[in-house]
């Protein structure tokens, strides 16, 4: 049985307290500044973080919700309505929508990027483990997609990260309890399947998101709808 969460880690309070949100936000700006005028990522972050003098879990966080003005409107314009759901298949890049909600659910915070995607700063660093949020997030998930009537779900997850297999059984486990309609898949490369799809993509992931894709932002759906008191920083 899971025992832990996916919470805030030891420093965090510090590290991310109201007194950085002007910091985050001129960060946030900075490295939208340089990614706009073809920066390589990890150089824009390079500059911004030894300018504001972040550590290694602020520049995470800043590197995550950063992107270029063509990026953003690139996201924004390929966006599908909670409508456009309805009688559609629907392809979820799983540990970004579960990872998402367990760090929402624990208390960790949550920074709102500029694209309207939110992001976590937690990783699976090639294993995932399941916590005590896990099968709540999973519920959440297939009865908001049922109440939007979707035809099925099918989602992806990486084969090569440990417990995928075990994370499979669990999602078939709840569906057949609840009756959610959806197909689980372990993939080798699940961005680029989901990049690929001809379905309306659930991700916020930024890669997936700038390609020839359609997506809905479900994170978003549900922490601004149905999740109480999660610690959001918008940037």
């Amino acid at each position: 049985m899971a025992q832990r969460n996916r919470g805030k880690q030891s420093g965090d309070d510090k590290h991310f307290a109201p007194e950085w949100y002007p910091t985050f936000k001129e960060a946030v700006d900075d490295m939208g500044y340089l990614l706009t005028r073809g920066y390589a990522s990890n150089s824009a972050l390079q500059i911004v973080g030894n300018r504001y003098k972040l550590n290694k879990r602020q520049r995470t966080a800043i590197m995550r919700v950063s992107a270029s003005e063509q990026a953003i409107q690139i996201r924004k314009e390929a966006m599908c309505r909670a409508e456009d759901l309805q009688g559609k298949i629907v392809d979820i890049d799983g540990f970004n929508i579960l990872i998402l909600l367990e760090s929402a659910l624990s208390g960790a915070y949550i920074l709102k990027g500029r694209d309207g995607t939110y992001r976590d700063i937690s990783s699976v660093h090639g294993s995932y483990k399941r916590v005590v949020q896990t099968k709540n997030a999973i519920q959440l998930v297939g009865e908001v997609l049922k109440k939007m009537n979707i035809q099925s779900a099918h989602w992806y997850l990486d084969q090569p990260v440990s417990n995928s297999g075990r994370l499979k059984t669990k999602l078939y486990e709840i569906s057949e309890a609840h009756q959610f309609n959806w197909q689980v898949e372990l993939a080798y490369s699940p961005d680029k399947v989901l990049a690929e799809s001809d379905n309306i993509v659930i991700s916020s992931d930024g890669w997936i998101l700038e390609q020839d894709v359609k997506w809905f932002n479900l994170g978003a759906l549900l922490i601004e709808n149905y999740l109480e008191d999660v610690e959001v920083i918008e940037v």
